[in-house]
């Protein structure tokens, strides 16, 4: 029997995921991996205006935001999300956190990971989880940690679509058509009720991204007609034997 196919997904807030990257996350669902989706928090003090304005109390704000995005990750299909509830505005990314973290990318075996942009002065928290990862990666591939383990690979990690792009210094190389998904991405969306004024914004992200998967897979000489798609950018150089 073939070795699974499994992703990662490190979220630095229990929404992200679904805005940036939910139809990757649906799409290999789909093709037989399984993706583990591990959020780091619930972005319950800094995205979630809506539930305090509301009058809600941490713990009620905090179990509105995991139960969103478990039913978020139902609609991508996804059978393993954790949750490590670190806080927020800021993570308290300490050794505990990294140790936890190293332990499921071994436990995970990721073919490809997914997080945030380098970048990101407009939530810091972003850009930390970014830096976290890699530095966690790391860890993970050495053969002095924790001996005895499997030790990690080395799997791209794919940088997705921050919020205000042009200020990130974010630049995709990777297009990635998840027409055939739209449907799964717009429902995780819909789960969303703490930024319902998100929704159509990243529809229009989508559609946006579209167009250039259209224009860079062949344009008018027959690109494929995909009508959304996601925008990712490599961290690492790719080995391929063909362009």
């Amino acid at each position: 029997m073939s070795e699974r196919k499994t992703a990662l997904v490190i979220s630095a807030h229990a929404a992200d995921f679904v805005w940036r990257c939910g139809g990757a996350i649906a799409l290999h669902q789909k093709r037989g991996y399984e993706v583990t989706v591990l959020c780091l928090s619930y972005g319950e003090r800094g995205e979630s205006a809506r539930l305090w304005k509301e009058g809600k109390s941490l713990d009620e704000v905090k179990a509105i935001r995991k139960a969103e995005a478990e039913n978020a990750a139902k609609a991508l299909g996804v059978r393993d999300i954790r949750f490590l509830d670190l806080g927020d505005y800021p993570l308290d990314l300490g050794p505990a956190a990294q140790d936890q973290v190293v332990d499921i990318i071994r436990e995970v075996q990721p073919a490809f990971m997914l997080s945030h942009s380098q970048y990101d002065p407009y939530n810091t928290d972003h850009m930390r989880t970014t830096e976290f990862v890699l530095t966690c990666r790391m860890i993970a591939q050495a053969w002095g940690h924790n001996p005895g383990q499997r030790v990690l690979g080395a799997p791209q990690l794919y940088l997705f679509e921050p919020h205000q792009t042009e200020q990130m210094g974010w630049k995709p190389d990777t297009f990635l058509d998840i027409t055939d998904v739209w449907d799964q991405k717009r429902a995780a969306i819909e789960c969303m009720e703490g930024q319902h004024h998100l929704w159509d914004f990243y529809t229009n992200v989508a559609e946006n991204r579209g167009n250039h998967f259209r224009r860079n897979s062949g344009g008018m000489a027959g690109g494929r007609p995909a009508k959304y798609a996601e925008g990712f950018q490599s961290v690492f150089p790719r080995t391929v034997d063909e362009l």
